[in-house]
């Protein structure tokens, strides 16, 4: 694991964020928690897939959604750190099933999904939560190829993986909601030294809204959340010190609200604006981008 990457399994921080910190994540990042009794309403019974759920913010969001009355499968690489998970579920009096899955293993993953089926009759919610985080300049890029290639399985092929054995059963159902937690990087101009991770957030982000457009007349629908800065384990490879960001927990009350309400998509509120004038002035945004990037002194 390097400085610039690192799994989306990481522990939340910054809990004891400064005053002036606060304020401004409240302003750039207001998040919305749903009424216990509507979060409750919206799960209690249902067979909820979680995946990434050993730390951060699939953990967090896995107990909310249990606590509510859901039924938790939880999938991550970490065994251990996935039966500590259930195990506070359980203690909570909630009901968890863990499932050890890497979900770059295309053909374990289809496997998966079969036997989540076939335990559990049908999968109500997918959480797509599992992800990998790289931060590079192109300059250190030349010989990993690999970047690539892990960033893509990880965030794009993998979950198409899983979600091409369950899609049938909700279409068949007529019933079910897929959450992608996807990045607000994909509503700005593409920045330096993201070119793995924001093209492979992307990938699946349009994949999804396509595949959106044939399901939803099955009654089965999506929710894009163009997640801000979290300040969890998988963001602490950067230096996010001082920047405004969300816990695991405000990440996990978005989730939740995305489960209950069922928008389209959840996205800080300044996103809209300045893509819209990133589209129209494509050629502006890039110079801003350009600008915007300073090789370390000596290169």
């Amino acid at each position: 694991m390097t400085e610039h990457d690192a799994p989306n399994d990481g522990t939340s921080g910054a809990n004891g964020r400064p005053f002036a910190e606060r304020v401004a994540t409240r302003i750039f990042y207001p998040t919305s928690r749903p009424r216990e009794k509507d979060l409750r309403a919206a799960v209690s019974g249902s067979v909820v897939l979680v995946t990434g759920a050993s730390h951060g913010i699939g953990k967090a969001a896995a107990k909310k959604l249990a606590a509510a009355g859901a039924t938790l499968l939880l999938v991550a690489r970490s065994l251990e750190d996935l039966e500590q998970v259930a195990a506070d579920i359980r203690e909570a009096g909630g009901i968890a099933h863990v499932y050890r899955s890497d979900i770059t293993e295309f053909d374990a993953v289809a496997e998966l999904g079969e036997a989540l089926l076939a335990e559990h009759g049908r999968v109500d919610v997918v959480i797509n939560n599992a992800g990998r985080s790289i931060r590079r300049p192109l300059d250190e890029s030349y010989d990993r190829f690999h970047d690539f290639t892990r960033t893509m399985d990880v965030n794009y092929l993998g979950p198409v993986r899983l979600l091409l054995t369950l899609l049938p059963g909700m279409r068949e159902r007529r019933c079910g909601h897929i959450v992608n937690i996807s990045t607000w990087g994909l509503r700005m101009p593409p920045a330096p030294r993201w070119a793995a991770y924001g093209a492979s957030k992307g990938a699946f982000d349009i994949w999804l809204r396509t595949v959106a457009t044939e399901i939803a007349a099955d009654g089965v629908t999506t929710t894009s959340v163009y997640m801000p800065l979290v300040h969890t384990r998988m963001s602490a490879p950067t230096d996010f010190s001082g920047v405004p960001g969300l816990t695991a927990e405000e990440a996990a009350d978005l989730i939740c609200h995305a489960v209950v309400s069922r928008p389209r998509e959840i996205s800080p509120w300044w996103t809209g604006p300045v893509q819209a004038w990133s589209d129209l002035r494509r050629g502006a945004a890039q110079r801003f981008m350009e600008r915007s990037y300073r090789r370390p002194s000596g290169e």
